[in-house]
């Protein structure tokens, strides 16, 4: 077994634990945490898979994907903040 495969359990796990705290988080911002980790986790899954079919073209996405994501948990926090108040 290798380390890749290992990872992608262990990625697998977490995942799991994500979607649980999604359908079970008592406030808004405990989902919007979750959807977060959730979408950290898949691009961690595609770049290991990228890693291990030696496709270094996919990592350009993972970089595109990194940034979306980093722009959207921005967007979600000020929008929370703004309700909350």
């Amino acid at each position: 077994m290798t380390m890749t495969a290992v990872l992608l359990g262990v990625l697998a796990v977490v995942m799991a634990v994500a979607v649980w705290r999604m359908a079970a988080g008592p406030t808004e911002a405990d989902r919007v945490v979750a959807v977060d980790l959730g979408f950290v986790v898949f691009v961690a899954a595609v770049a290991l898979l990228a890693v291990r079919l030696d496709t270094p073209a996919v990592l350009i996405l993972v970089l595109a994907a990194t940034l979306l994501g980093f722009l959207s948990t921005v967007a979600v926090a000020h929008l929370l903040e703004r309700w909350s108040s």
